[in-house]
């Protein structure tokens, strides 16, 4: 697998970002109350893995009821592999699953449905979970419209995936072949939602998702309170949900950037001082999304060593 480019684009957005404090750093003496997070980061870390636990439980129950029946912890690696690029252009890693799903009897179009299928209920969970700053923030518009759309595009082209591969067909004709293999991989993959598209797996996807990034969203104000930052509960469970969807509708990877500076003026809102503000969302940015791209290394050395022949040096 060809992960040169990825991994250069992953370092520099390293790079970028680590700068980017140290800048702010020294203009705003962020990290005056270092400690204090330093001796919050093993909790907010302990939270994160239960959430890819629970997204995990989610990921094992559409499957298997899809027949595939997965073994448990390198069904739970190769999901986590996903994370390891993830603060890369395009979210390459996201779909790094297929590699690793295919030696367990999961083609490529299923693995593709179900990043889809739970991809939905995230934004769906996110989008009921900062609901609580709809008074405070004009974000919950722009962020209600980017879910709407993107969701209608993805359940129209679900149920219509002739469109798919009319274009994939379209593209073979004119020599873009490998453009038209993936085409017809997304229709495959769109199309496969449809076998989830029952009461009991929306329930159950529903009630994962909220348990998974509702336990982020609490461990958020729960760092607030650390830091002492005393703001109303519900606007702080929802502050990082809202920031979540700010960052993914601003398409930069990993939402790198966008999602902090959402933090940020959200708890500006509530007289936070910036430097305090700044140090909340770094914290917590490290402790999910960046904690989140080292398990996700550490799966996909893992699962490589896994896949080398038995005596090889």
């Amino acid at each position: 697998m060809k992960f040169r480019r990825a991994l250069v684009s992953f370092v520099a957005v390293t790079v970028l970002y680590v700068g980017a404090l140290v800048w702010l750093d020294a203009r705003n003496d962020v990290f005056a109350n270092l400690p204090k997070v330093l001796d919050a980061l093993p909790v907010l870390a302990g939270i994160t893995l239960l959430s890819y636990l629970l997204r995990y439980l989610r990921w094992y129950w559409l499957l298997q009821r899809a027949g595939h029946y997965l073994p448990w912890t390198s069904g739970f690696a190769a999901y986590v592999s996903g994370s390891a690029f993830t603060a890369t252009p395009g979210k390459v890693g996201e779909l790094v699953r297929i590699r690793y799903f295919l030696p367990m009897k999961v083609p490529p179009s299923r693995v593709i449905a179900a990043f889809v299928y739970e991809r939905g209920f995230d934004l769906i969970t996110v989008l009921l979970l900062s609901t609580a700053l709809i008074k405070q923030s004009h974000l919950f518009i722009t962020v209600l419209s980017f879910v709407l759309i993107l969701l209608s595009v993805v359940i129209t082209v679900a149920r219509r995936p002739h469109w798919l591969g009319k274009l994939a067909a379209h593209l073979r004709l004119h020599g873009f072949r490998r453009l038209a293999g993936l085409s017809r991989v997304l229709r495959d993959g769109l199309s496969g939602c449809r076998i989830w598209m029952t009461g009991l797996d929306a329930v159950v996807s529903l009630l994962l998702g909220l348990l998974a990034w509702g336990a982020v969203a609490v461990s958020f104000l729960w760092l607030l309170s650390q830091l002492g930052i005393a703001i109303p509960a519900l606007s702080g469970i929802a502050i990082y949900p809202l920031a979540m969807l700010a960052g993914a509708a601003s398409m930069l990877p990993g939402g790198v950037g966008s999602t902090e500076i959402t933090i940020i003026a959200l708890l500006a809102v509530f007289d936070v001082p910036l430097e305090l503000a700044a140090l909340a969302a770094i914290a917590i940015r490290f402790s999910t999304l960046w904690f989140a791209v080292m398990g996700g290394f550490i799966s996909v050395g893992v699962l490589e060593l896994e896949r080398q022949p038995r005596g090889a040096a």
